[in-house]
């Protein structure tokens, strides 16, 4: 280690000291950045994207309340965002990685305070000399000539930004979950409905079929048919109760709060349809639409940052240590006239042997790298994968529900066909209970398609990056 002390007039001391801090960080050991190649394909399968959807706003233009169309929704997600607990914390580790940031970007200028120093030598008459110091100071501070200190601050800065999108990601899915259990509520409600009308049904039909048993007209085993559909609807009823409050409890726990009892009347199922025409563009839009995938793109730049930190470990440190103000062999002289002084320490270290450390460190810096690349490229093919498996569920979802309740409609004309005959004692009971259950199955799938299908397009808006732009505010 080198050290050298410095006691020397005004002009000549502020002159190094500038000219150290206009030469320091002139250099950078930070791997030149090129982004990873996409590792999925160029597009989307034909089938998927319908060309029709060209022309119209991408989904990471379209803020959700332009998307969503339900007052009673928009009312749902404005409380979430102000209330959610994952998206508070969010918000914190924001302000966090911030203060991160500013302190990696601190130390790349001098840190100047108030000091004084008092010190007792020997002198070369055997005595012991006093020296009283008073002034600014200027404490270690690093000479970044290869850039350690920047490419730490550099690789802060990038990990904010991290945050920052996972700030957003956090957002999207909290709208994206509180639009869907939304759904599944109005589902229930559905299915509630259905299950009531199907109980009454069969409750008239259990009435029936005991009057005919007990006056001899119908068999035992008609009348216990009829029973066990009355009690299976009954059995039904009980569990999409449980269900409706389960999914009541879901949407309670995003909000954050228990739901308000001023909500504004909510659309029915079939109308919570959003924009079924949002466009998938290309895989590669993702990199810069999905605030995943540029979280994990910051990663990479933060992994490539600290490289440079740890190439720039090999090469000598400097440090300087400078002292402006007054000093005097007596205290009371502090501060008469011609007691000004300057002084300088710079301290050179040259690793020379450190048992390896740095070059493990590099090693490391260089694997977490190789990590992050390799979570990069799953971020875009976990990106791929989910906007593949959302156009899927759009080109298919609504002949399923067409077909669905074509189904349905036609259960509903085979009951009442099989319960007239049966009245008129043209069939058997036995078609009857199997046009019910027919019936009733074929409702609840129909109520279910068209829950997914609503849900489908929700998740759609979500893997494209639709929900974390804010609608643009008309100046005053």
């Amino acid at each position: 280690m080198m050290k050298e002390t410095i006691l020397v007039k005004r002009t000549g001391t502020l002159s190094a000291l500038a000219t150290s801090l206009v030469l320091g960080g002139c250099m950078s050991f930070i791997p030149a950045y090129e982004r990873p190649a996409a590792p999925v394909a160029a597009a989307y399968a034909p089938e998927l994207t319908p060309a029709g959807a060209a022309g119209v706003t991408a989904a990471a233009d379209i803020d959700w309340q332009r998307y969503f169309t339900d007052a009673r929704l928009k009312r749902l997600i404005e409380i979430a965002l102000a209330n959610n607990r994952d998206l508070r914390v969010a918000v914190l580790n924001i302000e966090q990685a911030r203060a991160a940031y500013q302190i990696k970007r601190a130390d790349e200028l001098p840190s100047i305070g108030a000091g004084f120093t008092a010190q007792r030598s020997a002198a070369s008459n055997g005595g012991l000399v006093n020296t009283y110091a008073v002034g600014l100071q200027v404490s270690g501070y690093e000479l970044d000539f290869f850039g350690r200190v920047r490419s730490l601050s550099q690789a802060a800065l990038s990990q904010y930004l991290a945050t920052e999108a996972s700030r957003k990601t956090v957002q999207i899915v909290l709208i994206a979950g509180v639009a869907n259990t939304y759904v599944s509520l109005l589902a229930d409600e559905e299915l509630l409905r259905v299950t009531r009308e199907t109980l009454a049904t069969r409750e008239d039909s259990f009435k029936l079929t005991k009057l005919k048993f007990d006056n001899g007209a119908s068999s035992e085993l008609d009348f216990r048919q009829s029973e066990q559909l009355l009690e299976g609807a009954r059995a039904t009823l009980a569990q999409t109760q449980r269900q409706r409050a389960l999914d009541e409890n879901a949407l309670v726990l995003l909000l954050g709060q228990a739901l308000p009892a001023d909500l504004p009347a909510a659309l029915p199922l079939a109308a919570q349809q959003g924009l079924a025409e949002l466009p998938a563009g290309l895989p590669s839009d993702l990199l810069t639409r999905r605030p995943d995938v540029l979280a994990a793109e910051q990663q990479l730049l933060a992994a490539n940052a600290n490289i440079g930190a740890a190439r720039a470990a090999f090469f000598p440190r400097i440090a300087l240590t400078a002292n402006a103000g007054t000093a005097s062999t007596e205290l009371s002289g502090l501060f008469k006239s011609g007691t000004f002084a300057l002084t300088g320490t710079a301290t050179l270290l040259q690793p020379i042997f450190d048992a390896g450390r740095n070059q493990a460190n590099l090693a490391v810096a260089k694997v977490n790298k190789d990590i992050a690349i390799a979570q990069y490229e799953k971020a875009i093919q976990t990106a791929f994968r989910e906007v593949s498996d959302s156009l899927a569920g759009r080109s298919t979802l609504g002949e399923q529900l067409r077909a669905q309740t074509a189904q349905a409609n036609a259960a509903q004309v085979s009951y009442k066909l099989a319960d007239l005959r049966y009245r008129n004692g043209a069939s058997s009971y036995l078609d009857v209970l199997d046009a019910q259950r027919n019936y009733f199955a074929a409702q609840q799938a129909a109520v279910q398609v068209q829950a997914l299908q609503a849900q489908n397009l929700v998740t759609l808006y979500k893997v494209l990056g639709g929900g974390w732009t804010e609608p643009v505010r008309a100046s005053n």
